[in-house]
């Protein structure tokens, strides 16, 4: 086993989950009332969750069609994850709610790169960019020393872009695709740039999909519940009691 290959191998496991939600337009129809009391219960879920785990917030309103608010969480073990959306199916907004993509990881060491990022680390930009990532079996087959070569000018070609910052999970076997990508930056057109730039390298040749991608805004969770229906949770209400 060469040196790249054990560093990708070593270090503690996080599980890495992204959860795209849409709403039932009927829920807007809902009282106000009502509406804040699901995003309340939805809201306190979270929170319980992110007392020791990373938990961050994203709004899809107006990028997407298809999604409206996205969670991204980490944890040491599927078992967290699995109790999290537990609770949050109970809350009143999941019974309105569908999932329409849903990505599943692990973070790890890279074999292609020294930079090791085995800690959580949360995502700084105002914008996040997120896809589904699978390369050809053709890919696989490359000797290791080749996939190295054209994996650096690939690196190389993401250096020039210092303010698009670069989060990969790895999927083998946990979810359909084999990586989720994901880039935070304040620029989205910097962002573009990159990824046109990323399409003229070699590595590229190899990529069989890398859709569908998703566009999302930075948001406290407050805020991204607040833009699905444009109104404010009044936070200090109490909740009822089951």
């Amino acid at each position: 086993m060469s040196q790249d290959q054990s560093r990708a191998r070593t270090g503690p496991v996080r599980f890495v989950k992204y959860t795209f939600l849409a709403l039932d337009p009927a829920w807007r129809r809902l009282d106000s009332s009502q509406r804040s009391q699901d995003k309340r219960e939805f809201l306190a879920a979270c929170e319980d969750f992110a007392e020791d785990h990373l938990l961050q917030s994203f709004s899809l309103v107006g990028t997407r069609a298809d999604a409206e608010l996205m969670l991204v969480v980490e944890a040491e073990n599927l078992e967290r994850i699995h109790e999290l959306h537990v609770v949050l199916a109970q809350s009143g907004l999941m019974k309105w709610a569908r999932t329409p993509y849903s990505f599943l990881g692990l973070r790890k060491g890279s074999e292609y790169s020294e930079d090791v990022r085995y800690v959580g680390r949360g995502f700084r930009g105002k914008y996040l960019f997120v896809y589904p990532f699978v390369k050809s079996r053709e890919w696989y087959g490359l000797p290791a020393e080749e996939r190295y070569r054209i994996m650096q000018g690939h690196i190389s070609v993401g250096r020039e872009y210092p303010t698009v910052d670069n989060h990969t999970t790895y999927c083998f076997g946990l979810d359909d695709q084999e990586f989720v990508v994901a880039f935070d930056t304040d620029d989205p057109a910097t962002f573009l740039e990159l990824v046109q730039r990323l399409r003229t390298t070699e590595a590229s040749r190899y990529t069989v999909r890398d859709t569908p991608s998703f566009t999302c805004i930075a948001a406290s969770l407050p805020r991204a519940l607040n833009a699905l229906d444009g109104e404010p949770i009044p936070l200090h209400a109490p909740l009822p009691v089951a």
